[in-house]
């Protein structure tokens, strides 16, 4: 149990810098100090994230923890990476539709 949770400790600042590289202020969450429903990661606003750095990925019971832990209007996702592999995201595809026609729609402003 704890070399899984040093190993999630781990994937968590692996993913607050990889988000850095991409210029957002991202760090890991509260919940090292016993805060709950915290994200993993923190500094995507609107966005609940739930972090994943495991072999075995069981991707419906983390998206069920993403939900239950995310905050009333943030878009909970699951970010996972395995061993020599890159991150990937996971999230219901109604979130998925809600960012791409927010952000389709922004792009129509812009182009018009």
């Amino acid at each position: 149990m704890t070399n899984s949770r040093s190993k999630g400790a781990r994937g968590e600042r692996e993913l607050a810098l990889k988000l850095r590289e991409f210029g957002y202020d991202s760090r890991r969450g509260q919940q090292f100090c016993g805060a709950n429903g915290d994200a993993d990661v923190i500094g995507l606003p609107g966005i609940h994230i739930e972090c994943k750095r495991t072999e075995a990925f069981r991707l419906y019971d983390a998206l069920a923890q993403a939900k239950a832990d995310a905050k009333a209007g943030s878009i909970p996702v699951v970010v996972h990476r395995k061993n020599n592999s890159p991150w990937v995201v996971v999230m219901t595809l109604d979130d998925f539709m809600r960012i791409y026609e927010q952000d389709n729609q922004k792009l129509s402003e812009v182009t018009e």
